[in-house]
C-alpha cells in the first residue's frame, strides 16, 4: 500500500519493529519511576509553554480542561524514550546473538519486567 501511493521503495523490516516495541514495552513496564518522572517533566514542560502564549484570564477559565489534556499528551510523549531505548536494546541483541533472538528475547523481557513490576506492586500495599 505504501509503495502504491509514493513513487519510490521503502523497505521496512517487520522484525527490527517488533523488536523495538517488545523492547520498549519491556523497559517502559520496569522502569515505573522513570516513567513517572518523564510524565511529571512533560506535563510541567506543557503548562509552562502553554503560559507563555495564552492570557491569564483564559489560562483561569480552562484550566482543567488544559491540565487533562496537557496531562494525556504528557503520557503518550512519555513513550517516545522508550521507544529509544527499545532500538537500542533490540540493535545491541541483533549485533551480540543474531536478528532470529530479538523477538525471543523481547517477549522474555516483557514476561520478566511484568512479572517484576507486579511483585514490586504487591510489595507496596
Amino acid at each position: 500500500m505504501l509503495n502504491e501511493i509514493l513513487p519510490f521503495a521503502l523497505p521496512i523490516n517487520k522484525i527490527a519493529i517488533a523488536g523495538t516495541c517488545l523492547w520498549a514495552l519491556a523497559l517502559y513496564i520496569a522502569c515505573s519511576s522513570l516513567r513517572h518522572w518523564i510524565t511529571e517533566q512533560l506535563d510541567r514542560w506543557f503548562h509552562f509553554a502553554e503560559s507563555l502564549y495564552l492570557p491569564q484570564d483564559e489560562l483561569q477559565r480552562t484550566r482543567k480542561s488544559r491540565e487533562s489534556q496537557n496531562a494525556f499528551y504528557a503520557s503518550i510523549f512519555s513513550i517516545f524514550p522508550f521507544l529509544a531505548a527499545g532500538i537500542l536494546c533490540d540493535y545491541g541483541v541483533d549485533l551480540s546473538l543474531g536478528r532470529s533472538w530479538s523477538i525471543s528475547l523481547g517477549i522474555l523481557a516483557c514476561m520478566g519486567c511484568a512479572v517484576y513490576e507486579l511483585g514490586r506492586r504487591s510489595g507496596e500495599f
